[in-house]
């Protein structure tokens, strides 16, 4: 079962630490055009992309359940039809964004308060970046079907790919052809239709013969339609309470001055380290819960979650170490800045709970996916966020800076502790 967890887990891992390797990449060329006002625009509109993804991360997360659960119970005709539903609904809403860019655009604009240069050279890269959206879409269901069907090397290869392709593109453009914003929005662009077509193709590879399978009445089958958009509408509110709480947490923090907000901004890096090590088990924890529920084999279920907790507690365990002993080396990677860096020390206590409290929500999150759970972890990130905001109010006027770190901590905790009250429930629900 180890073997099972990692084989999934350890491609996911490394497909997590490509992402902000392409930021860094993006930032270091926009460094080097002449202006800090490229710098700022890449990141902003960056930003804004990833505001308007991050929503509509439902589609690779509910084609990655369904499929895997089709895949446990062998039925390779359900588990085309979840990959073309997806990919139906993922290209669709990239569509309706290409044809709402403008007011899409203006709207993200009014909420950049920075300069008119910075400002124009924001509007380049998102006029530029937003025709790739069907493509980002797209990929995402195929990602999830990848993942549903026990295959994580093929997203990581695809990850990898893209970012080289988006770094090549991006040098070129702008070393070659003597652009600047655009010349890195035409390189994110193209990177991202041309990962589309990989993804087509790999498919093709791997999977082109199960071509024999597809049953075209079958896929807008009424009980399943309603199902998957079901899944669907309650992972997309679950997002968006993560999003608005993340979101909250940098605006908050804004407001309580530069040295604050510099201070807070890298203690989230701990948070994110910590995410891209615990997301990968998740995504183990997605492909082999629907595999076993479909396959239904509740043995096979309940050993896999032991493990996946036994290792997620390791994880955990040599995160706190990491963070209790040895933050100086991880702080001076993020910045030179002497009086940053006390700062952020002074508040290096909060880090340490993250592995503590965050764990089981990450763990869970991939588990009732892979179970196609959705209401239960939609209801714990409700509650959660309830948590989140309500501990906001009472304890910043008192606390400052440490009542916002509460207020965090305790969103993770109640969102862990929620689901693991759940699992069982919700588990014995979907198997029967």
């Amino acid at each position: 079962m180890d073997k099972k967890i990692f084989r999934l887990a350890v491609p996911n891992i490394i497909t997590n630490i490509t992402v902000p390797l392409l930021g860094m990449i993006d930032i270091a060329i926009a460094g080097h055009l002449g202006s800090a006002v490229y710098i700022g625009a890449i990141a902003l509109g960056a930003n804004i992309f990833n505001m308007i993804y991050w929503n509509f991360g439902f589609i690779r997360m509910s084609s990655s359940g369904f499929a895997a659960q089709a895949y446990g119970a062998r039925d390779f005709t359900e588990a085309l039809n979840v990959l073309i539903r997806s990919l139906i609904v993922g290209v669709g809403i990239g569509l309706l964004i290409v044809l709402l860019q403008y007011p899409i655009g203006k709207f993200a604009l009014s909420l950049i308060k920075s300069g008119s240069e910075s400002k124009a050279a924001v509007e380049i890269y998102f006029r530029i970046c937003v025709w790739s959206a069907p493509a980002v879409l797209g990929t995402y269901a195929f990602k999830g079907f990848f993942i549903g069907m026990q295959n994580a090397r093929t997203p990581m290869t695809i990850a990898i790919l893209n970012n080289v392709l988006n770094i090549i593109l991006s040098m070129l453009f702008v070393f070659g052809c003597g652009m600047k914003v655009e010349g890195i929005a035409l390189g994110t662009m193209l990177s991202q239709v041309i990962t589309l077509v990989v993804c087509v193709l790999m498919w093709l590879k791997f999977y082109g013969r199960l071509r024999k399978y597809i049953v075209r009445s079958s896929i807008l089958e009424t009980a399943a339609i309603r199902s998957y958009f079901r899944v669907n509408g309650d992972v997309f509110v679950r997002t968006f309470l993560l999003t608005l709480v993340t979101t909250f947490f940098t605006f908050v923090s804004s407001g309580m001055g530069d040295m604050i907000l510099a201070a807070n901004a890298l203690l989230m890096q701990f948070f994110m380290l910590f995410s891209y090590f615990m997301d990968g088990f998740a995504y183990a924890g997605e492909a082999l819960t629907g595999r076993y529920i479909g396959a239904d084999n509740k043995v096979l279920l309940a050993g896999m979650l032991r493990r996946l907790f036994f290792w997620g507690f390791i994880v955990s365990a040599v995160s706190v170490m990491i963070y209790l002993f040895f933050p100086d080396p991880i702080l001076k990677m993020l910045t030179n800045d002497k009086a940053v860096i006390e700062t952020t020390k002074s508040f290096l206590f909060w880090t340490v709970l993250i592995p503590v409290t965050g764990f089981a929500a990450f763990l869970w999150d991939g588990v009732f996916i892979g179970a196609t759970a959705s209401k239960e972890m939609r209801n714990a990130m409700v509650f959660s966020a309830i948590v989140f905001f309500a501990c906001y109010y009472i304890a910043v006027p008192i606390l400052g800076n440490n009542g916002l770190w509460l207020a965090f901590i305790l969103y993770l905790s109640v969102r862990g502790i929620l689901q693991t009250v759940w699992a069982k429930k919700a588990l014995k629900m979907v198997q029967s």
